[in-house]
C-alpha cells in the first residue's frame, strides 16, 4: 500500500495530539484514502524516552530535510523563528507544509504561499485560526464567490472563558483569570491572550483571505480585556447585552477596517451566546447572508484534527497548493481607516460630569450607575476621542456596540 511520510516539528500539546491521532486513527485514514500515513521524524529540543515515538525524535532539522520519505512537514512549534526558516527550507525542498502556528502565518504567509506555488507543493494552515473549527477552507472554497462584507468572531478561548466567568458568576477580571490559569486555559503569562495579540494574528489571517490584503499585525488596532470591570458587566446586563472580545474585518466601499476590541453584543446576536473556551467566526456576505462556524478553538484534540484535516486533501488530490485568494502584503497600515470607524459607544466617566457630557456630546442616553455612564450616538473614533479630550477627565471605560 502507498505510504505518505510526515515529520512533526514540535512535540508539545498539539504535536503530541497529531501523533496520537495519526496512530489511533490509522485504520480509518487508510480506509478513507487507500494510503498509510507514516510518522518518520519528530523534531524537538527534548527527548521523550517514555514515549512510544521516542525512536523517531531528532534534534536536528537537517534530518527532516534529508529524509526523502518525508512528503509533508507539520509545523507546530509556535513563534516566528525558527518556524520561518524551517518552513522556507521545507517548501524549497519540495515538501508540503501544514501549520497550526498563527504567528508565523500572520507574519510571513504571503512568502510561504508564493514559495509553495513556485515549487508545486502545498502550504496549509486551517489550524492557525479557530483551532478545530473548519473556517479557512470553507471561506476559500465555499464563501468567496459571494461579496464578503465582514468577517468577525470570538477568536480566543481564554478571553471568552474569562468574560463568561465575569458575566455568569460576577467574578472580577483578576479572579476569572486566576481560575482560567488554574484550569490550564491560560498560560502563566497570559499577555498574548488578554491583551488581544492572539486574536489580532487570527483576524489578520482572515482579513488576508477575505480582502486579498495581508496587513502588518503591528498596525492593527488591538485592545484586550484587562480594562473590563464589574461595573461594565453590570451596565451591559442592564442594557440586555454581553461583552465579547471580537476580531473584526469590515470590508466597505471605502476600504477595510480591521480591529480587535471588546464589543457590546445584543442578546439576539449569535456570537453573544458563545461561552466558555469555545470560539466562533461569523461571515457576512452577499447574497449568502450570515453564516457562523462554531466549535472548540483550542486543545490537543481539536487542533490536531484541523492539522490532520489539512493532510487528507494533500494525499487525496496531490500536493498542488489550493487556491489562496489573498496574502498580498500591503504597504500601508491597517490603522489608517480606524479613525473613521463609526459605532455607538458605552462610556463611563467619574460621577459628576453629566453636564459636561451634555455640553460636548449633546443629547445622550445616561445609564443608571454610580458613575457618569452613557451611550453615544453612532460616531467615528476620531469624533469620540476629540469629545472626550474636550471634557478632560479620566475615561473609566469605552466599549463599542456591535
Amino acid at each position: 500500500m502507498k505510504k505518505h511520510g510526515v515529520a512533526i516539528l514540535g512535540f508539545g500539546v498539539v504535536g503530541g495530539g497529531v501523533a496520537d491521532l495519526l496512530t489511533n486513527n490509522r485504520e480509518e485514514i487508510k480506509n478513507y484514502l487507500g494510503c498509510e500515513v507514516e510518522i518518520r521524524k519528530i523534531l524537538d529540543l527534548r527527548d521523550f524516552p517514555a514515549s512510544p515515538f521516542a525512536s523517531l525524535v531528532t534534534h536536528d532539522f537537517a534530518d527532516v530535510l534529508a529524509d526523502e520519505g518525508v512528503d509533508t512537514v507539520m509545523e507546530m512549534m509556535g513563534g516566528s523563528h525558527p518556524a520561518y526558516e524551517y518552513t522556507v527550507a521545507a517548501l524549497k525542498a519540495g515538501k508540503n507544509v501544514i501549520t497550526s502556528n498563527k504567528e508565523v502565518v500572520a507574519n510571513f504567509g504571503d512568502e510561504f504561499v508564493a514559495i509553495a506555488n513556485q515549487m508545486g507543493v502545498s502550504y496549509r494552515f486551517e489550524a492557525a485560526v479557530g483551532g478545530g473549527i473548519p473556517v479557512i477552507n470553507p471561506l476559500i472554497g465555499c464563501v468567496r464567490q459571494n461579496k464578503v462584507r465582514e468577517v468577525r468572531g470570538i477568536l480566543n478561548g481564554t478571553t471568552n472563558y474569562i468574560l463568561t466567568k465575569m458575566f455568569t458568576y460576577g467574578d472580577s477580571f483578576e479572579n476569572a483569570l486566576a481560575d482560567a490559569q488554574a484550569k490550564g486555559y491560560a498560560e502563566a503569562n497570559p499577555a498574548a491572550d488578554v491583551m488581544g495579540t492572539d486574536a489580532c494574528r487570527k483576524i489578520t489571517i482572515l482579513t488576508a483571505l477575505a480582502a486579498d490584503k495581508l496587513f502588518d499585525v503591528n498596525t492593527v488596532h488591538t485592545e484586550g480585556i484587562t480594562g473590563i470591570r464589574k461595573a461594565d458587566v453590570l451596565a451591559a446586563e442592564k442594557l440586555g447585552h454581553r461583552i465579547k472580545l471580537l476580531g473584526r474585518c469590515i470590508l466597505g466601499d471605502e476600504g477595510e477596517v480591521v480591529m480587535v476590541s471588546p464589543f457590546l453584543l445584543p442578546s439576539d446576536s449569535p456570537l453573544s451566546t458563545v461561552s466558555g473556551v469555545y470560539n466562533a467566526v461569523e461571515v457576512v456576505a452577499e447574497p449568502l447572508g450570515n453564516v457562523m462556524f462554531y466549535g472548540q478553538g483550542a486543545g490537543a484534540g481539536a487542533t490536531a484534527s484541523a492539522v490532520v484535516g489539512d493532510l487528507l486533501p494533500i494525499i487525496a488530490y496531490g500536493s498542488k497548493n489550493p487556491i489562496v485568494p489573498g496574502f498580498n502584503r500591503v504597504d500601508y497600515p491597517a490603522s489608517d481607516s480606524f479613525a473613521g470607524f463609526k459605532s455607538k459607544k458605552y462610556i463611563a466617566l467619574p460621577s459628576g460630569n453629566e453636564e459636561k457630557v451634555r455640553e460636548v456630546f449633546g443629547d445622550v442616553a445616561f445609564i443608571e450607575s454610580d458613575e457618569c455612564a452613557f451611550i453615544t450616538s453612532c460616531e467615528s473614533e476620531k469624533e469620540t476621542d476629540e469629545a472626550l479630550a474636550a471634557i478632560g477627565v479620566p475615561v473609566l471605560s469605552k466599549i463599542r456596540f456591535l
